[in-house]
């Protein structure tokens, strides 16, 4: 039975009051034109009890906390003593910031614009209300379990900076400081000794943050990307609109990993036998891998392409694929691929069989982003919107957390509940497991899933994530609301509405979203702080990749 429209929208009003009161906090501090102390912030963080940061109030350090904040902040907040945050270069030119003159500066797991003076102040772009909630709780944790490397290091005679040596002098396992390590790469043993040295003391500053702001950045995001469709004839052309990742569907369509086949194994047998992909080859070899050898080569790409940029960008845009870099808040890359200029001959032989004639007569073309964080997605599909005449389907493919299976796994929900509109979303998902099965080899696909879109990674606690499951929902992402809000507006003249359920079932567009498993906070050590997807998630985001450019080849009259 679906939960009740008053479960449905009262789902926010009983959330934990310890999260509401964080969230409120900061928000209100940041009103300020001065600066906020993070160490303001920390009670009411360690109050929270989020199922993330578990150990925030013990005195033994949370590596896995540690390393998931490490992985999304720039190596120079090691030590710093402020962040400024603006919606525009500009806001951080006016505030006496010489940014021009900085390095940019980006974290390896989380898309953001950083720059680094080299003297303790960065700056930082923010695209959306969401780029507050998943960084000022991010910030804090890393200072809170920073401050405990530092208080377990005085008394010794010298700084820790070997992994071993860490787990046995400041706790934690040795696992997790090699992880650490990793996460930290070369600046490891300087990181250590800075924390040696001196407390963190960050402090916040906010610089503007209107809703007229993060919708003008948007457009200006937009802005060269519609002026590529007008000088390719593309402007008035049928648009699918994709938002998932800038490797899969390139790879899917281009063929050009299958055309550098030989220099693909060439660069795997250069790697240590001990590497994953170096492993997998000799499975293979031996005829005892369950993997699937296009996925295998889209990874071996990976590495190869790192190496040869712009040989890649040169076969692509050969190809049929368009690169679009971003230079603002919205730090989303975005690329172009009309159907008529794809080669039926280059598809992804899983795709099945593709009529050439009925791709070299489509009208249509694709509009591929990276995945945006939260409240973003609303104002860049909306955007998009606005600009595009006949948009005949929107597909979104993004990672979750799951209360219910594994990483890995592919998720396909018929319910997706808003924490920001509080609305409840009860979708006719074009997409169910029958359509991506066939190509998961290593994963589990699950449909008729109900998803809840949050606020932010850090911003939920065992209870909040207990009431979801409750109620039976069990993806936790964060950008399938705003974009479900943006849909609502493509087809009522009304804005979007707060706190109602929401019947989808009657769009005028083709509508289809699906998660891949990344976290299972149910199961702290299986987070992405702890471990990554490695070479066996791409095949989940593979599968799904397939389904969502089946889709389209399908409603184009391409497949045969």
């Amino acid at each position: 039975m679906p939960v009740s429209h008053l479960a449905a929208s009262s789902v926010d009003n009983r959330l934990s009051d310890e999260v509401e009161l964080y969230q409120r906090t900061y928000t209100t501090l940041l009103r300020s034109s001065g600066e906020m102390r993070l160490r303001v912030l920390e009670q009411t963080h360690r109050a929270m009890g989020s199922s993330l940061h578990p150990l925030a109030g013990a005195p033994e350090p949370d590596l896995g906390a540690f390393i998931y904040a490490v992985r999304r902040l720039p190596l120079g907040i090691a030590g710093a003593r402020q962040v400024v945050l603006g919606q525009e270069l500009e806001d951080l030119v006016a505030a006496g910031l010489p940014v021009a003159t900085w390095t940019e500066a980006e974290a390896p797991a989380r898309r953001r614009r950083w720059y680094d003076g080299g003297e303790g102040v960065l700056g930082c772009l923010i695209a959306s209300q969401s780029d507050v909630d998943d960084l000022i709780p991010t910030l804090v944790a890393y200072q809170i379990e920073w401050n405990k490397l530092h208080a377990a290091q005085r008394g010794l005679s010298e700084p820790v900076t070997a992994p071993q040596e860490c787990a046995k002098q400041l706790g934690g396992t040795l696992a997790d400081w090699e992880r650490l390590q990793e996460a930290l790469g070369e600046q490891f043993a300087a990181t250590l000794t800075k924390c040696a040295e001196s407390k963190l003391r960050l402090g916040v500053r906010m610089l503007g943050g209107s809703n007229v702001g993060y919708a003008r950045l948007t457009r200006r995001w937009w802005a060269p990307v519609a002026a590529r469709l007008r000088h390719e004839a593309l402007a008035e052309r049928p648009l699918y609109f994709v938002s998932s990742n800038t490797h899969s569907l390139a790879n899917i369509v281009s063929g050009i990993a299958r055309e550098r086949e030989p220099q693909l194994l060439a660069h795997v047998e250069s790697l240590p036998d001990t590497d994953i992909l170096s492993e997998e080859l000799q499975r293979f070899r031996a005829g005892e891998s369950r993997g699937s050898w296009e996925n295998f080569l889209y990874a071996s790409a990976r590495g190869y392409w790192q190496r040869h940029p712009e040989e890649r960008q040169r076969l692509e845009q050969a190809a049929g694929v368009t690169h679009l870099k971003s230079h603002s808040a919205v730090h989303v890359p975005a690329q172009i691929m009309p159907l008529s200029a794809l080669s039926a001959a280059a598809l992804d032989p899983r795709l099945g069989d593709v009529s050439a004639a009925a791709l070299a007569n489509s009208e249509a073309v694709i509009v591929n982003i990276d995945y945006p964080l939260g409240l973003a997605a609303y104002n860049i599909l909306r955007e998009v919107a606005v600009d595009s005449a006949g948009l005949r389907g929107i597909y979104v493919l993004g990672k979750a957390a799951t209360l219910n299976a594994d990483v890995g796994d592919v998720m396909i929900s018929s319910v997706i509940h808003d924490e920001h509109s509080r609305c409840t979303y009860w979708l006719d998902n074009t997409f169910s497991v029958s359509d991506l099965a066939a190509d998961l080899r290593f994963g589990t696909g699950l449909d008729n899933q109900r998803a809840v879109t949050v606020k932010s990674t850090f911003l939920q606690n065992r209870s909040y994530l207990d009431f979801y499951y409750r109620e039976a929902f069990t993806v936790v992402e964060m950008e399938a609301g705003p974009f479900c809000s943006a849909v609502y507006e493509l087809s009522d003249p009304d804005r979007h509405p707060t706190a109602e359920a929401i019947n989808f079932s009657k769009l005028g567009v083709d509508l289809g979203i699906i998660h891949y498993a990344s976290d299972t906070p149910y199961t702290q050590a299986r987070t992405l702080g702890a471990r990554g997807l490695d070479y066996y998630g791409m095949d989940s985001t593979y599968a799904a990749s397939l389904a969502i450019m089946r889709r389209i080849l399908a409603l184009e009259g391409a497949l045969t």
